[in-house]
């Protein structure tokens, strides 16, 4: 129970902080930010959350589950826009796989040379 708490707190503080300075991101996005870095100062240990965090990757799929199915209410939208989208999922793909590859290169080379 303590884990779920811990991270309902931080999606809670999240949406506060969205709504009290009017940030651009998500709720969830910044209360992730946030617990990234509660785990990096060591304010939060990873203990706490792992079974809990554990639980929920496991039962992924249940959280998907309605998306999934609202997605066949819009299947005459996808069918009219599926070339832009398909091009913009493989380009997107690609441009992530090029500047990781170019990232983990330049880190690699950076790792040899320091």
């Amino acid at each position: 129970m303590r884990g779920l708490a811990i991270l309902l707190s931080f999606h809670f503080a999240g949406f506060l902080l969205k709504e009290l300075l009017h940030l651009p991101l998500p709720a969830n996005v910044t209360g992730l930010i946030l617990f990234v870095a509660a785990l990096f100062t060591g304010s939060v240990k990873l203990e706490w959350v792992e079974d809990t965090a554990q639980f929920l990757l496991r039962h992924m799929m249940l959280f998907f589950a309605p998306f999934i199915v609202g997605t066949v209410v819009f299947i005459r939208v996808i069918g009219e826009n599926a070339l832009g989208m398909a091009l913009s999922l493989v380009m997107g793909t690609l441009l992530v796989l090029l500047i990781t590859g170019a990232v983990t290169t330049w880190l690699s080379g950076k790792e040899e040379r320091g």
